[in-house]
């Protein structure tokens, strides 16, 4: 299909079926309700996936089925999310450890260099995402703003970092 059929189509889709699927969406996020247009759009850019799209008979339940998908992998992904590891209290306590013994010290050290290094290899916005909103006390919405992404997405950044830094100590100790 060419990208001109598909951009009328989903243009076409949007126009008619677009708050709807918002509305859908919603009611059944109720709690994340910020990640609806990243959900909706997730749900438009599957839908650009299809080849021949005149195949579908009926469009809104096509729509509406890709749709739960999206949901039902949200949720899996949301339920697989560990509950964050505050790092600044694991620093702190390290460092009243590390404070009465220079080796100890010099051993934590390195260890959160490797860490961050690994971070940083791992995914630089989730290591930069964690150093500004950690580091620098930058709330969520101003790290999105300076990525350029939504707020849902900045928050996924940093539970990315925090269960890389929470597996990786872990493995350290």
């Amino acid at each position: 299909m060419t990208s001109v059929t598909q951009n009328a189509f989903l243009t076409n889709l949007e126009k008619t079926h677009g708050r709807q699927l918002r509305r859908y969406l919603a009611v059944r996020l109720r709690n994340a309700a910020a990640d609806v247009p990243d959900l909706a759009q997730e749900v438009y850019l599957r839908l650009l996936r299809i080849d021949n799209h005149e195949t579908i008979r009926d469009t809104p339940a096509y729509l509406f089925t890709v749709a739960s998908h999206v949901l039902h992998q949200y949720r899996l992904r949301r339920a697989a999310i560990p509950e964050s590891v505050e790092i600044m209290d694991v620093v702190s306590e390290l460092q009243n450890v590390a404070d009465t013994d220079p080796a100890t010290q010099v051993d934590i050290e390195q260890r959160f260099e490797r860490l961050g290094r690994g971070l940083f290899q791992y995914s630089p916005r989730a290591y930069a995402t964690l150093m500004m909103h950690r580091c620098d006390g930058l709330p969520l919405q101003e790290i999105a703003n300076q990525f350029g992404v939504t707020y849902s997405m900045a928050k996924r950044y940093l539970s990315k970092a925090l269960t890389y830094c929470e597996q990786h100590l872990g493995e350290a100790e």
